[in-house]
């Protein structure tokens, strides 16, 4: 069972601590789908916090569409992959709402046992089509204020996939759809319900990545020393904050946190100068490098740099390269 820290001394509410760490847990794939969450009674007796707070907590996830609550069992996981379908209109569908997961799965079992996608084609025409037509339109969403979240996950993706790929703002998104046939919009599970929300009546499909679970970043985090100085630097804001908040939920202020974007130089100087290890994401690693080499004659000891694997699993990525008939 997952261990939840609730540090009382920090300036972070509470249930902003518990609710960034249920839902770190939910994106990484630590609490996968289906997965139940622990009873409220049970997160009460392991942070300590009133029950009702973890209640409004578990209500914020149900709003974020992260969760479901099923009535006298408990809150689960929401599977977003079971959704998919639901962005696809047709009479036939509505008619046979579980015929259009069969044609799915035959078609994949049909690319891992060798077909190619035109052979495909002449069993499954429209699906196939189908597909074909949404891998020509890949867009990218977040929100305006964490854009940045967005730009880390097309980096990863056009470095992996190698196909073109539209950054949109969350705001935006409905206006772009409008201006499209087809496509397949990707998004941080953070994100999903809000994309979803706006995708679904334009038949475009929502495709969400796991991010990863950072579990040996985690591990260090745990061992420094007791006034140690760890830097976070992230292209997103919004994942250094989320980073930050758990940090201080696991260490309190056992730890001095500084946190920095490479688009901001005063931070960035900053961090170089006064941490002792810094953990960067892939996209600001060459920048902290930079700053590092640039502050080298105003540095007695540099920082251990830490650079974090791919923002998006491994299981994500082919999981998009399934769906885009990419393999």
């Amino acid at each position: 069972m997952i261990q939840f820290h609730i540090q009382a001394e920090s300036d972070i509410p509470a249930s902003t601590q518990l609710y960034n760490q249920i839902l770190f847990a939910i994106a990484s794939r630590q609490f996968p789908p289906g997965h139940r969450l622990p009873s409220t009674r049970q997160l009460a007796m392991q942070t300590g916090l009133h029950r009702n707070t973890i209640s409004k907590v578990y209500r914020q996830l149900e709003e974020a569409g992260v969760v479901d609550a099923q009535a006298g069992s408990g809150i689960y996981v929401r599977d977003q992959a079971h959704d998919l379908s639901a962005n696809v209109k047709s009479p036939i569908l509505e008619q046979y709402p579980d015929a259009y997961r069969v044609v799915q799965a035959a078609i994949d079992e049909l690319l891992k046992q060798g077909c190619s996608l035109s052979q495909s084609r002449e069993l499954f025409l429209a699906e196939v089509d189908w597909r074909l037509r949404c891998s020509a339109q890949v867009l990218v969403t977040a929100p305006e204020h964490d854009i940045e979240a967005g730009e880390v996950i097309m980096r990863d993706l056009q470095r992996t996939l190698n196909i073109p790929i539209q950054l949109v703002p969350l705001e935006e998104l409905s206006q772009v759809l409008d201006q499209t046939r087809s496509g397949t919009v990707v998004t941080s599970r953070y994100f999903i319900a809000q994309a979803e929300a706006i995708a679904a009546p334009k038949s475009v499909r929502v495709i969400p990545v796991d991010i990863y679970d950072f579990a040996e970043e985690i591990k260090l985090i745990k061992k420094l020393p007791k006034g140690h100085t760890l830097g976070v630097v992230s292209l997103s804001s919004e994942s250094a904050r989320v980073a930050e908040v758990i940090i201080h939920s696991l260490r309190g202020d056992e730890l001095l946190v500084i946190t920095a974007q490479p688009s901001d130089n005063y931070k960035m100087n900053a961090t170089v100068r006064s941490a002792q290890t810094i953990i960067s994401d892939q996209a600001s690693f060459s920048a902290v490098k930079a700053t590092m080499l640039a502050s080298r004659d105003d540095i007695i000891r540099p920082p251990q740099l830490i650079c974090c694997e791919n923002f998006i699993v491994s299981k994500s990525i082919n999981l998009l390269k399934r769906e885009l008939g990419l393999e």
